[in-house]
């Protein structure tokens, strides 16, 4: 059922990118999508009034679209996410958010990385370890930071299925293993 939900919420993504990139509009769709998808993950009030039985169609639609224009100005995701609404696809749209990030990322040649160090990275570090992705892989990286204090010191990376890890933890493991055998 979820690999049914992952290509039915990829097809609805297509559409709206492929009329993003028409209009040239995709980069301002995607931050849409992206906010509207972080309402419905932030709110579960929304998701249990939108997503319950209970209420008619009628009522669900009404609260959609007093809540639309906020996140959503442009028309073209404003009527996905009543289409949505309808076919009762609505919670669908984080997944949308994210096949339509990753359509976005692929036609402007943009890779996401996570970077994962033992504390906050300051902003020069950041960038040093963003440059060097960014020579590594030959495309602009996007990084997503997130902190894991058991790393002790020092930076895990993943790009896509590859990963660089060099944290202190790992090269610990490593010499403990070498002095073992």
């Amino acid at each position: 059922m979820a690999a049914m939900a992952g290509s039915v919420a990829r097809r609805y993504a297509r559409a709206l990118f492929g009329i993003g990139v028409d209009a040239g509009t995709f980069e301002a769709l995607g931050q849409e999508i992206g906010d509207l998808a972080s309402l419905w993950t932030s709110s579960a009030d929304l998701r249990e009034l939108l997503e319950n039985p209970v209420f008619r169609p009628d009522e669900k639609r009404k609260v959609l679209e007093q809540v639309l224009p906020r996140v959503a100005p442009t028309g073209e995701v404003r009527r996905l996410a009543l289409l949505l609404l309808e076919r009762r696809r609505i919670m669908l749209l984080p997944a949308i958010a994210s096949a339509y990030r990753d359509l976005a990322d692929a036609h402007t040649g943009r890779v996401r990385a996570r970077v994962t160090s033992a504390e906050p990275l300051t902003p020069a570090a950041a960038d040093r370890v963003r440059r060097a992705l960014e020579e590594r892989t030959g495309k602009k990286v996007i990084v997503e930071n997130a902190v894991d204090p058991s790393l002790i010191g020092g930076v895990v990376a993943q790009v896509g299925d590859l990963v660089l890890d060099g944290s202190v933890r790992t090269q610990l493991a490593d010499l403990r293993s070498k002095l073992l055998n």
